[in-house]
């Protein structure tokens, strides 16, 4: 008899159901509350122990002078510390920005060199091959000598200003 007392506590708890209208004037069921866009007199039923959401109480803010005084005493005290904290965040995001752009232009000097390399080798006539995609080796024709040639000189006119 305990058991069985038990057992149905545990199952109505376990079917907690909210039930309200939708927009649509359709009932709608579901063991979530409804969204916060449903009217509190759109809902039509609620679990045991969910509770009504009424008026919030919010503290009354403080009077403008108060709040203003408040505001600008701390404010002037830590001034000078935030400017100066302000001032070299600024100057460690440049001098990253810095060694970023130092970082590019030296990838480009390099490409820019390697590029007028290849190019003065294609241009020379130098026997050159490269490995197609099935592995076989393949000597540098005149078609792909001109198209390697027209591909290495955008290279050198992107990187080497």
């Amino acid at each position: 008899m305990v058991a069985a007392g038990f057992a149905l506590g545990v199952c109505t708890s376990a079917q907690a159901q909210w039930k309200w209208r939708d927009t649509n004037n359709r009932v709608q069921y579901s063991d979530l509350p409804p969204p916060s866009t449903v009217p509190e007199s759109a809902i039509l039923q609620r679990p045991v122990g969910a509770r009504r959401s009424g008026p919030q109480f919010t503290p009354a803010a403080p009077s403008a002078p108060a709040a203003a005084e408040a505001a600008s005493g701390p404010a002037r005290t830590s001034d000078p510390e935030l400017e100066a904290k302000r001032k070299k965040a600024e100057q460690d995001q440049a001098a990253a920005r810095k060694a970023e752009e130092d970082k590019i232009n030296a990838a480009k000097a390099e490409n820019c060199t390697r590029a007028k390399s290849y190019l003065k080798a294609i241009d020379e006539g130098q026997r050159m091959a490269r490995t197609n995609a099935n592995g076989e080796r393949e000597v540098y024709d005149d078609k792909i000598r001109a198209e390697e040639s027209k591909r290495t000189r955008d290279i050198i006119a992107s990187d080497c200003k």
